[in-house]
């Protein structure tokens, strides 16, 4: 069977962020990332070429998802790998011949507009998202 999942690129990295206008300061002044949106979750998205960083507060509710400070706990939510394409079924048939479990399918928003995504875990633990 041939491996369904091809990679385009990373689509955005989310960070949690126990102090966000410094962050969103570094990443915009420092860096030259213009911000794209900013969602009254508290969500800040910056463009960084073709891709997205996201900034969460960690004392918002999207940022208490992800559990303490980064101080101590983990300051990245999630990563997000762009595909070529997204075939459900596929994917989901290769993640389980590898006893990957995964997510629903949701309509989410990157660096290319809005696009179907799952999340899984890593064995460590971390979360990525497939986004199509």
């Amino acid at each position: 069977m041939t491996n369904p999942i091809v990679f385009k690129g990373l689509d955005h990295v989310v960070i949690r962020a126990a102090r966000p206008d410094a962050t969103i300061a570094f990443y915009r002044d420092v860096l030259g990332c213009a911000i794209e949106r900013e969602l009254d979750i508290g969500l800040v998205q910056l463009r960084a070429g073709v891709s997205l960083i996201d900034i969460v507060p960690v004392e918002s509710a999207l940022g208490k998802m992800g559990g303490p400070a980064p101080s101590a706990g983990r300051n990245m939510d999630h990563f997000c790998l762009k595909l070529e394409r997204f075939d459900e079924a596929k994917i989901r048939a290769h993640l389980a011949a590898h006893g990957v479990e995964s997510g629903p399918a949701e309509r989410r928003y990157g660096a290319d507009g809005y696009g179907p995504s799952i999340y899984l875990k890593d064995p460590e633990g971390n979360t990525v998202e497939l986004k199509g």
